[in-house]
């Protein structure tokens, strides 16, 4: 028998054993899959080496544990666990040996409410080295480990980006094409220059630094892109709680100019589209306690500031443009929040003006939501929408009727079970079969086909949405880090649109691909969810299907485009044509005109022109009006509202100019 001293001895030596056993990288204490408790971080060894991508903060203390796999297997690690209290914690993933320590991933505030959480692929026979740091709290908490298998595959990697810049989570990230290759970037503001994490066609990133001057607004609450400039060169929208930065791209693709106004202008959500649909880029804005507001670009360099119409009150937070009721413009629905939760829709009546139809969802009713997915969850040729509840306990989940209605078919459709909250809500095809799935709430929920929605084991977290790595699986970027789609034998494919006579990235085209299975919908969109931006590329996944037995683009000129697909899984490029008597003359157009849009005169300048002859054209190369210029102006008020395309012969060329009738 052990004498009770002893015992307690030996007890007490143990314990100590255990605890100092994980306060250091030697004695980094052997974990397996389970719930393991931390009662304090106050190891005398904290990380040297970093791999958080929210912030380079050292920290004090730290505690270290193993992970050996015996298999071949993707290990997710979070302290969000079941039935335990949230800590803020910051977690360090390595490979190598504690004197040759390689980051593999780190994790910062990637669970709710600050808790950490990162996936990875673990190779059997191989220890992994796990360290949580006290930057935060030194207070102890528990940490799950699990061995993932699901449906759609994401695993997180670690990029480290150089030359001064740390993409943080938890800050709006663009994946957006910013090099013209077919090939998504991931994009990151700073004070004074844009970082571009360039994919490279052989795989991994390379950092580039375009300089900006010093940003007047630091894009905090959300971010946008599209070419507003028109030069084929991707731009920037930021927008924070005091105003709005407009970065423009030089010419030269190498740099950024910035246009930011006076106006107090409170951003949630920014948009890029056409808004008067006259061929040049607009921007919108969420106003947080006022109406939305926007700003109309002229097509020579200038944005005018325009307040009202596109939302009446305060509580304007998450926007996103769309045609719900397919007739060939953009409408405008905004999720809203606090002072004034009913959510608008904005239906645009195609003569520059919009009118709330927000009935269409029923009664209104108390419901606080900071974004919406919008999306052809049915694929039956129309959008239905889930308005995802960020403070409500509840979702809205709308069957789109056709005729300008909805159903709300929230009871049975996974809705009104998988209840979570959040602030983003996006809808991308993750798993490529066909069927668009649905990603917030700390959740993916995959859809079944059938208007019912199951969630995924493993959710990638909230953020940008693009194909990270060239393989036709869209990856995410944000809440948690980089998430790479690790894919399935499913096809796809991928559509890159460049608009003539519409907006140069053709934001607001509609896309109609039809295979064996059936037919889908895409648009293409500047801004989803609340403050993230996703690919402008339109993304099918396509089952077992390898024909596209039809693909058309509908342009917001109204032009219809049908495209040949010889093959599937690729990236092709869609150039919108121009009708035989729109075809641009070989001298570069002169013209400035205004005001543009129009209500009735519209005045030429750039060109001598005195008393010349002017053509007006439809889009479809028809000529409508026919007049003598007039002290350098015309009369438009007889054209019906609609774009246009105004021809005139100056002593020595052709010009021509786009304007918009109102």
């Amino acid at each position: 028998m052990i004498p009770r001293f002893a015992h307690t001895l030996f007890l007490f030596l143990i314990s100590t054993f255990l605890v100092q056993a994980q306060n250091n990288c030697a004695n980094a204490l052997p974990i397996g899959v389970g719930t393991h408790v931390v009662a304090a971080v106050d190891g005398d060894e904290p990380p040297q080496t970093l791999c958080t991508t929210n912030g380079q903060v050292p920290a004090q203390h730290a505690e270290w544990y193993s992970f050996t796999a015996t298999v071949d297997t993707i290990v997710l690690i979070s302290t969000q666990v079941t039935g335990q209290p949230n800590v803020n914690t910051r977690m360090h993933i390595y490979s190598g040996t504690c004197d040759a320590l390689t980051c593999l991933l780190g994790n910062d505030d990637g669970g709710s409410q600050y808790t950490s959480r990162a996936s990875f692929h673990a190779s059997a026979g191989v220890t992994y080295l796990i360290a949580f740091d006290d930057r935060w709290t030194a207070q102890g908490f528990s940490f799950q480990v699990t061995e993932i298998y699901y449906n759609v595959t994401l695993t997180e990697t670690y990029i480290l980006f150089q030359g001064g810049s740390i993409l943080t989570q938890g800050v709006p990230i663009c994946v957006v094409d910013m090099d013209n290759d077919n090939l998504d970037d991931v994009v990151a503001a700073q004070a004074s220059f844009v970082n571009v994490s360039r994919q490279l066609p052989e795989g991994g990133f390379e950092t580039v630094n375009l300089p900006t001057p010093d940003v007047t607004f630091m894009p905090t609450w959300s971010m946008a892109a599209g070419d507003l400039n028109g030069n084929g060169y991707k731009d920037l929208l930021y927008g924070n709680g005091y105003g709005v930065s407009l970065m423009l791209r030089t010419d030269d693709g190498l740099g950024f100019t910035q246009q930011a106004g006076p106006e107090y202008v409170f951003s949630q959500r920014t948009n890029m589209v056409d808004i008067n649909n006259d061929g040049n880029l607009d921007a919108f804005v969420c106003h947080d306690v006022a109406p939305n507001v926007f700003y109309l670009n002229d097509g020579n360099g200038n944005f005018t500031f325009n307040q009202g119409g596109l939302g009446y009150s305060c509580g304007n937070y998450g926007s996103i443009w769309i045609d719900y009721d397919n007739d060939g413009d953009m409408d405008c629905f905004v999720a809203k929040c606090g002072c004034d939760p009913a959510d608008l829709l904005m239906r645009n009546e195609g003569d520059g003006t919009f009118v709330n139809v927000a009935n269409v969802f029923g009664p209104d009713t108390y419901h606080q939501s900071w974004s919406s997915a919008w999306g052809d969850y049915d694929n039956d040729g129309d959008l239905d929408v889930l308005i995802g509840g960020s403070a409500s306990g509840y979702h809205k989940f709308m069957e789109n009727n056709g005729d300008g209605t909805f159903t709300n078919i929230t009871v049975g459709s996974g809705f009104d079970v998988y209840t979570s909250q959040s602030i983003e809500w996006t809808t991308h095809d993750f798993n490529n079969d066909g069927w668009l799935d649905i990603l917030g709430g700390g959740m993916l929920l995959i859809n079944q086909g059938d208007m019912t929605f199951g969630a995924n084991t493993y959710p990638p977290g909230s953020g940008a949405v693009g194909d990270l790595n060239n393989d036709g699986f869209l990856d995410v970027i944000g809440q948690s880090g980089l998430q790479m789609n690790v894919g399935n034998g499913n096809h796809w494919l991928r559509i890159n649109t460049i608009g003539t006579v519409s907006n140069r990235s053709g934001i607001g085209a509609r896309l109609t691909l039809t295979t064996a299975m059936g037919t889908q919908v895409r648009e293409i969109r500047s801004g989803d969810g609340f403050k993230y931006m996703s690919s402008l590329m339109a993304h099918f996944g396509l089952g077992a299907d390898t024909e596209v037995l039809s693909l058309s683009v509908r342009w917001p000129s109204g032009i219809v485009q049908e495209v040949t697909v010889d093959s599937v899984d690729q990236v092709i490029d869609v150039v919108e044509p121009l009708s035989t008597a729109m075809i641009e003359t070989s001298a570069p157009t002169s013209l400035r005109l205004f005001p543009n849009p129009t209500k009735d005169r519209l005045t030429i300048a750039g060109a001598v022109l005195g008393n010349s002859a002017v053509i007006v054209l439809d889009l479809a190369g028809r000529v409508v009006l026919t007049q003598q210029l007039i002290d350098g102006s015309i009369d438009a008020s007889a054209l019906a509202a609609g774009q246009y395309v105004l021809r005139i012969r100056s002593t020595t060329d052709a010009l021509e100019a786009r304007f918009s009738k109102l």
